[in-house]
């Protein structure tokens, strides 16, 4: 599902998003209410970039990446620790990306998000490649997801996944 967000480009760069775990819901400008195999899933987009409520059972786990005062928790390159139950894994990166190449890769994203059953993109006013990207899936019993967070005026794309669940066996 694509949408144009109705509201001022807030998060305007890169280095002031933060991560958080366990954030009550914050206000929405768009929802994606999914159910994946039990779970329960709800990809929100925020005027300040998404946050993902994940209720299987009787547990639950918020995460947040957005900007958000106050916060003394920046976004960091990853994260891995148990949530309740479930294993939680989170990495972060950012893309420096020239405009040409940038406005490609901003088309591409969007394409591959709004035409799928469980993603959710909305675009900012005044810009047609300022956006904040979801892609929600269910794999082997763990509940996943990716997002992108569009800077065009930095050039940078600063893209998360997010993988929760019961704990992966060890490869042999």
């Amino acid at each position: 599902m694509l949408t144009t967000l109705k509201t001022s480009y807030t998060d305007t760069r890169a280095a002031d998003l933060a991560w958080a775990l366990g954030r009550d819901p914050l206000p929405a400008l768009a929802v994606l209410d999914l159910e994946l195999a039990g779970a329960k899933l709800q990809l929100r987009l925020l005027g300040a970039s998404h946050q993902v409520l994940l209720r299987e059972d009787d547990r639950s786990c918020s995460e947040t990446v957005a900007c958000m005062p106050g916060s003394s928790t920046p976004l960091p390159l990853g994260v891995s620790k148990r949530v309740g139950e479930w294993e939680y894994e989170f990495a972060a990166r950012v893309e420096t990306l020239t405009q040409g190449s940038f406005a490609g890769r901003a088309q591409e994203l969007l394409a591959l998000v709004a035409d799928h059953p469980h993603g959710l993109a909305g675009t900012f006013p005044g810009s047609p490649h300022a956006f904040t990207a979801m892609l929600a899936q269910r794999h082997e019993g763990q509940v996943r997801w990716r997002t992108w967070h569009a800077y065009p005026q930095e050039g940078q794309l600063v893209v998360t996944r997010t993988r929760i669940g019961a704990r992966m066996p060890a490869a042999l």
